[in-house]
C-alpha cells in the first residue's frame, strides 16, 4: 500500500490507483479545463499587447539581434504572468496547511507575509476543527480523482455566521483555499466533485469513505483581505460536472476515433497547360 501518485499525459494531469497502478483516473482540475474559456484568449491578448507598450525600446532592441527571440518573449508574456501567480499560490497553499495543522511557522518570505497574518486572522475568527487537508479525492464510480484542501468542521450561530468559541451548530464542510484575484463559479464544480468522491486515500494508501458534508465554502484570501464564502455543490452542479466527465472522454479518446480513412482520394495535384509552359 502506497500514495497516489500522479503523473502527465497530454497536458492532463492522471491520478494512479497505488494498489492497482494499471488504473489512472484523470484529474478534477483536468475535466473542469473541458469548460470553455474564451475571456483567456482576450486576456493573453492584453497581457501581451501591454508588456509590448510598456517595454517598447527593449522589444526593438532585441528584435533587432533576434527577431524569433522577440516573438517568444512577448508570446510567453501570459505563460510567466501565470507561473509567478501559481509559485505564490503553491507557496501559500503550504503556509496553510502547515498553520492549520499548528505547526510554528515563525518567520516567511515577504512575499508571503500578508498571506500568514491574514490566515492566523481567519483561524482567530472562525476557529475551525481540521477534520482532514490534502489528500486525495477518489471516485471508481465515476471515474475521477483530485487532491483537495482541507475538510474542516466550523460551528454557525443561528444567523450562519461562524462562532469562534464553538457555541453554535457544527457543519461539516469542504474547504478551498483560493489565493486568485477574484473568486470563479468553477470553484464549485471543484468542490462538488470532491464532495461526491467515493474515496479518501490519505498519503500511507489507508482508505476511508468520503463523508456527508453538510456544505462547501472557499476561503479567498489576497493580500488585501480573507472571506469564507459559501459554495454550492448540490445536484445540479455535480450533474454538470459529470457532463465535463463526457466532454474529457470525447477530447482525449473519442474525438481521435470518429473519422477514419479515406475511401478515395486524388492521386496527384492538377498540373494545368499555364503551369506546364512555365516549366
Amino acid at each position: 500500500m502506497g500514495a497516489v501518485r500522479t503523473i502527465q499525459r497530454g497536458g492532463s494531469r492522471f491520478y494512479l490507483d497505488p494498489d492497482r497502478p494499471e488504473i489512472k483516473l484523470p484529474g478534477v482540475t483536468s475535466i473542469i479545463s473541458m469548460l470553455p474559456k474564451p475571456f483567456l484568449m482576450y486576456w493573453a491578448a492584453k497581457l501581451t499587447a501591454e508588456l509590448a507598450v510598456d517595454s517598447l525600446p527593449f522589444v526593438a532592441q532585441m528584435a533587432e539581434r533576434d527577431r524569433q527571440g522577440a516573438v517568444d518573449y512577448l508570446k510567453g508574456a501570459s505563460r510567466r504572468y501565470t507561473k509567478i501567480r501559481a509559485d505564490i499560490g503553491s507557496k501559500a497553499h503550504d503556509l496553510f496547511e502547515r498553520m492549520i495543522r499548528g505547526e510554528f511557522v515563525g518567520r516567511v518570505h515577504p512575499d508571503l507575509e500578508p498571506y500568514r497574518v491574514l490566515f492566523a486572522d481567519f483561524l482567530a475568527k472562525v476557529n475551525p476543527e481540521l477534520v482532514r487537508a490534502e489528500d486525495c479525492a477518489w471516485s471508481d464510480r465515476y471515474g475521477y480523482a483530485g487532491s483537495f484542501d482541507a475538510i474542516l468542521r466550523i460551528w454557525l450561530d443561528d444567523e450562519r455566521r461562524p462562532t469562534p468559541d464553538r457555541s453554535g451548530t457544527p457543519v461539516l464542510l469542504m474547504v478551498d483555499w483560493k489565493t486568485s484575484a477574484a473568486t470563479y463559479p468553477e470553484v464549485a464544480l471543484q468542490m462538488a466533485a470532491y464532495a461526491n468522491a467515493d474515496l479518501i486515500i490519505s498519503p500511507d494508501g489507508s482508505r476511508e469513505s468520503m463523508p456527508d458534508f453538510d456544505g462547501a465554502a472557499v476561503l479567498h484570501i489576497t493580500p488585501e483581505g480573507w472571506a469564507l464564502k459559501p459554495v454550492r455543490i448540490d445536484a445540479d452542479v455535480f450533474d454538470l460536472f459529470l457532463v465535463l466527465r463526457k466532454v474529457f472522454v470525447w477530447d482525449r479518446e473519442t474525438s481521435k476515433t470518429v473519422i477514419g480513412k479515406a475511401l478515395a482520394a486524388s492521386t496527384a495535384a492538377l498540373v494545368t497547360g499555364t503551369q506546364r509552359r512555365a516549366g
